[in-house]
């Protein structure tokens, strides 16, 4: 790169580099773009300075600590944490087959790859439980409806046309073997 002597020679200037910033006085105009920067300014400089309340939003709150709430259900909560916290949400609690997996996935720590790929599976054993009890009620699920066959229909006509000729194959197998067998 060709830079004039008098250009290379200034001080805090190097060949090649962006000059030196003093990013206590002065935003780098290059990362404009990146969201947060800036949040450990001085106060003065800071992005969202302005928008700021003074005073702050929770001085002179008439509780010191939030009362904690009672637990009804079964809350699982990470094996990292001693307790419940304060405020915690229990819409579903666990039950079934997916429960016991999802209490036992609980006792491994949330870093730990298991602890993740048990709650998937959990969810997929919820899915079958709600299948089984559904029709345990009389209910038939809409299964094609409900897994989005009419959207894939409209928007992935190729896939759909696929699914639909492997389910053909699949049921015409069934029923050939079935013959089959009933013949002997």
């Amino acid at each position: 790169m060709d830079m004039p002597v008098s250009q290379a020679s200034e001080p805090g200037k190097r060949q090649g580099h962006a000059p030196d910033i003093d990013t206590t006085t002065r935003r780098p105009p290059h990362l404009d773009q990146i969201a947060g920067w800036g949040s450990d300014l001085d106060r003065a400089q800071r992005p969202a300075e302005p928008k700021e309340r003074r005073p702050a939003r929770l001085e002179g709150l008439h509780w010191h600590e939030v009362t904690p709430q009672v637990a009804h259900v079964p809350v699982l909560h990470s094996s990292e944490r001693p307790g419940l916290t304060p405020i915690f949400g229990s819409p579903l609690p666990p039950r079934g087959l997916s429960g016991l997996v999802r209490r036992f996935a609980f006792g491994y720590s949330e870093n730990d790859l298991r602890h993740w790929l048990l709650l998937l599976f959990a969810d997929r054993v919820d899915t079958v439980e709600g299948l089984v009890e559904d029709v345990a009620h009389g209910h038939l699920p809409r299964l094609y409806a409900e897994t989005g066959g009419r959207a894939e229909l409209k928007h992935n006509p190729r896939a759909a046309a696929i699914k639909a000729t492997a389910l053909v194959a699949g049921v015409a197998l069934i029923v050939a073997w079935r013959r089959s067998s009933s013949r002997r």
